[in-house]
Protein backbone atom coordinates (compact mmCIF):
# COMPACT_ATOMS: atom_id res chain seq x y z
CA UNK A 1 0.00 0.00 0.00
CA UNK A 2 1.41 3.51 -0.30
CA UNK A 3 1.82 6.00 1.60
CA UNK A 4 -0.41 8.46 0.21
CA UNK A 5 -3.17 5.71 0.39
CA UNK A 6 -2.10 4.63 3.72
CA UNK A 7 -3.08 8.00 4.88
CA UNK A 8 -6.51 8.17 4.00
CA UNK A 9 -7.13 5.32 6.87
CA UNK A 10 -7.72 7.13 10.09
CA UNK A 11 -5.22 6.02 12.90
CA UNK A 12 -2.45 3.88 9.66
CA UNK A 13 0.43 5.07 8.52
CA UNK A 14 3.32 3.53 7.01
CA UNK A 15 5.87 2.06 9.57
CA UNK A 16 8.73 3.83 7.52
CA UNK A 17 7.37 7.17 8.56
CA UNK A 18 5.84 6.42 11.72
CA UNK A 19 8.96 5.16 13.10
CA UNK A 20 10.36 8.48 11.87
CA UNK A 21 7.84 10.34 14.04
CA UNK A 22 8.03 8.67 16.49
CA UNK A 23 11.95 8.49 17.33
CA UNK A 24 11.78 13.01 16.35
CA UNK A 25 9.21 13.08 19.13
CA UNK A 26 10.87 11.42 21.45
CA UNK A 27 14.29 13.50 21.22
CA UNK A 28 12.24 16.28 21.05
CA UNK A 29 10.47 16.09 24.30
CA UNK A 30 13.40 14.29 25.63
CA UNK A 31 15.38 17.72 25.09
CA UNK A 32 12.77 20.54 25.87
CA UNK A 33 10.70 19.01 28.25
CA UNK A 34 6.89 18.09 27.39
CA UNK A 35 5.31 21.88 27.21
CA UNK A 36 8.22 23.53 25.46
CA UNK A 37 8.46 20.76 22.84
CA UNK A 38 7.14 21.86 19.59
CA UNK A 39 4.70 20.03 17.87
CA UNK A 40 5.48 22.23 14.60
CA UNK A 41 9.18 21.37 15.12
CA UNK A 42 8.16 17.41 15.27
CA UNK A 43 6.00 18.01 12.11
CA UNK A 44 8.00 19.39 9.91
CA UNK A 45 11.42 17.16 10.52
CA UNK A 46 9.26 14.45 9.40
CA UNK A 47 7.92 16.46 6.40
CA UNK A 48 4.08 16.53 7.13
CA UNK A 49 1.43 18.84 7.76
CA UNK A 50 -0.57 19.45 10.47
CA UNK A 51 -3.39 18.31 9.38
CA UNK A 52 -1.85 14.84 8.40
CA UNK A 53 -0.58 14.59 11.58
CA UNK A 54 -4.36 15.51 13.26
CA UNK A 55 -5.31 12.81 11.23
CA UNK A 56 -3.17 10.43 13.28
CA UNK A 57 -2.95 11.94 16.65
CA UNK A 58 -5.48 14.06 18.36
CA UNK A 59 -3.16 16.11 20.30
CA UNK A 60 0.44 16.53 21.99
CA UNK A 61 -0.82 14.79 24.68
CA UNK A 62 -2.07 11.46 22.69
CA UNK A 63 1.92 11.60 20.76
CA UNK A 64 3.87 11.66 23.87
CA UNK A 65 2.13 8.63 25.47
CA UNK A 66 2.08 6.68 22.09
CA UNK A 67 5.82 7.41 22.23
CA UNK A 68 5.91 6.08 25.70
CA UNK A 69 4.07 3.00 24.84
CA UNK A 70 6.44 2.09 21.34
CA UNK A 71 9.81 2.84 22.88
CA UNK A 72 8.82 0.41 26.16
CA UNK A 73 7.29 -2.19 23.87
CA UNK A 74 10.65 -2.46 21.56
CA UNK A 75 13.22 -1.81 24.48
CA UNK A 76 11.17 -4.87 26.33
CA UNK A 77 11.58 -6.90 22.96
CA UNK A 78 15.33 -5.98 23.06
CA UNK A 79 16.01 -6.88 26.81
CA UNK A 80 13.69 -9.99 27.33
CA UNK A 81 13.82 -9.42 31.24
CA UNK A 82 13.71 -12.67 32.35
CA UNK A 83 10.68 -14.15 34.56
CA UNK A 84 11.49 -13.64 38.32
CA UNK A 85 11.38 -17.44 39.23
CA UNK A 86 14.07 -18.14 36.88
CA UNK A 87 16.67 -15.89 39.04
CA UNK A 88 15.88 -18.23 42.37
CA UNK A 89 19.06 -20.05 43.37
CA UNK A 90 22.62 -19.41 44.11
CA UNK A 91 23.54 -17.72 41.40
CA UNK A 92 20.83 -15.11 41.79
CA UNK A 93 22.89 -11.90 41.93
CA UNK A 94 24.96 -13.12 38.95
CA UNK A 95 21.63 -13.26 36.77
CA UNK A 96 20.39 -9.80 38.31
CA UNK A 97 23.50 -8.23 37.16
CA UNK A 98 23.85 -9.66 33.73
CA UNK A 99 20.51 -8.28 33.23
CA UNK A 100 20.79 -4.24 35.03
CA UNK A 101 24.49 -4.22 32.88
CA UNK A 102 22.20 -5.08 29.50
CA UNK A 103 19.52 -2.56 30.11
CA UNK A 104 22.19 0.07 31.20
CA UNK A 105 24.18 -0.97 27.82
CA UNK A 106 21.15 -0.96 25.82
CA UNK A 107 20.34 2.96 26.75
CA UNK A 108 23.52 3.64 25.89
CA UNK A 109 23.88 2.08 22.13
CA UNK A 110 20.23 3.73 21.05
CA UNK A 111 19.26 7.39 21.30
CA UNK A 112 15.26 6.13 21.45
CA UNK A 113 15.67 4.04 24.19
CA UNK A 114 17.46 6.85 26.13
CA UNK A 115 15.64 9.90 24.81
CA UNK A 116 12.85 6.74 26.56
CA UNK A 117 14.35 6.84 30.11
CA UNK A 118 14.61 10.81 29.91
CA UNK A 119 10.66 10.66 29.42
CA UNK A 120 10.46 9.61 33.02
CA UNK A 121 11.82 12.68 34.60
CA UNK A 122 10.48 15.47 32.75
CA UNK A 123 10.26 18.44 35.27
CA UNK A 124 7.38 19.27 34.10
CA UNK A 125 5.47 16.52 32.83
CA UNK A 126 4.67 14.17 35.90
CA UNK A 127 3.34 10.39 35.94
CA UNK A 128 0.50 11.09 36.95
CA UNK A 129 -0.19 13.20 34.03
CA UNK A 130 0.38 10.33 31.63
CA UNK A 131 -1.42 7.37 31.57
CA UNK A 132 1.18 5.43 29.58
CA UNK A 133 4.08 6.57 31.65
CA UNK A 134 1.80 4.83 35.04
CA UNK A 135 1.25 1.87 33.18
CA UNK A 136 5.50 1.44 32.25
CA UNK A 137 6.15 2.40 35.62
CA UNK A 138 3.30 -0.11 37.29
CA UNK A 139 4.96 -2.58 34.96
CA UNK A 140 8.73 -2.09 36.31
CA UNK A 141 7.28 -1.70 39.98
CA UNK A 142 5.55 -4.70 39.78
CA UNK A 143 8.51 -6.75 37.85
CA UNK A 144 10.83 -5.98 40.53
CA UNK A 145 8.43 -6.97 43.28
CA UNK A 146 8.78 -10.26 42.33
CA UNK A 147 12.10 -10.64 42.32
CA UNK A 148 12.81 -9.39 45.29
CA UNK A 149 10.25 -11.94 46.41
CA UNK A 150 12.02 -14.49 44.73
CA UNK A 151 15.16 -13.08 46.35
CA UNK A 152 14.03 -13.28 49.86
CA UNK A 153 12.65 -16.35 49.42
CA UNK A 154 15.79 -18.34 48.06
CA UNK A 155 18.04 -16.66 50.77
CA UNK A 156 19.99 -14.09 48.22
CA UNK A 157 18.09 -10.66 49.57
CA UNK A 158 17.82 -9.28 53.63
CA UNK A 159 13.57 -9.73 54.78
CA UNK A 160 14.78 -7.57 57.73
CA UNK A 161 12.55 -5.15 56.46
CA UNK A 162 8.81 -5.03 55.05
CA UNK A 163 8.88 -6.36 51.64
CA UNK A 164 6.65 -3.30 50.07
CA UNK A 165 9.03 -0.85 51.97
CA UNK A 166 11.90 -2.79 50.50
CA UNK A 167 10.78 -2.32 47.12
CA UNK A 168 9.68 1.03 47.38
CA UNK A 169 13.66 1.35 48.75
CA UNK A 170 14.69 0.02 45.95
CA UNK A 171 12.31 1.09 42.76
CA UNK A 172 13.52 4.88 44.30
CA UNK A 173 17.34 3.94 44.49
CA UNK A 174 17.00 2.51 40.59
CA UNK A 175 15.34 5.74 39.31
CA UNK A 176 17.98 7.63 40.90
CA UNK A 177 20.89 5.66 39.41
CA UNK A 178 19.01 5.71 35.79
CA UNK A 179 18.24 9.48 36.50
CA UNK A 180 22.10 10.32 36.95
CA UNK A 181 23.32 7.69 34.38
CA UNK A 182 20.84 9.14 31.74
CA UNK A 183 22.24 12.62 32.91
CA UNK A 184 25.73 11.47 32.58
CA UNK A 185 26.18 8.69 29.34
CA UNK A 186 27.46 10.86 26.82
CA UNK A 187 30.53 11.66 29.29
CA UNK A 188 31.27 7.71 29.13
CA UNK A 189 32.66 5.11 26.35
CA UNK A 190 31.11 1.67 26.24
CA UNK A 191 33.97 0.51 28.89
CA UNK A 192 33.23 3.00 31.05
CA UNK A 193 29.52 2.55 30.81
CA UNK A 194 29.80 -1.40 31.40
CA UNK A 195 31.95 -0.60 34.84
CA UNK A 196 29.45 2.16 36.11
CA UNK A 197 26.70 -0.30 35.56
CA UNK A 198 28.60 -3.08 37.99
CA UNK A 199 29.84 -0.19 40.57
CA UNK A 200 25.69 0.71 40.69
CA UNK A 201 25.04 -3.14 40.79
CA UNK A 202 27.51 -3.64 43.80
CA UNK A 203 25.92 -0.78 45.66
CA UNK A 204 22.78 -2.13 45.06
CA UNK A 205 23.79 -5.29 46.49
CA UNK A 206 25.34 -4.77 49.21
CA UNK A 207 22.46 -2.66 50.81
CA UNK A 208 19.90 -6.03 49.77
CA UNK A 209 22.08 -9.28 50.08
CA UNK A 210 22.06 -11.56 52.53
CA UNK A 211 25.72 -12.02 54.12
CA UNK A 212 25.71 -15.37 52.61
CA UNK A 213 24.46 -14.29 49.26
CA UNK A 214 27.24 -11.69 49.20
CA UNK A 215 31.06 -13.23 47.00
Amino acid sequence: MSERTTERVPGVMAPQRYRRLLATAAGEFAAHGFEQASLNAIIRACGMSKSSFYHYFGSKEALFDRVVEEASAALARDLNAPDPETLAGADFWARVEAFLVQALAASARQDWYADLGRLFYLPDLSAERSAALQRVLAGVADWLGRVLAVGRACGAVRDDLPASLQAELVFALLQAMDRWSLRHMNEFDEAAIAGLAHRQFVAMQRLLATDAAMP
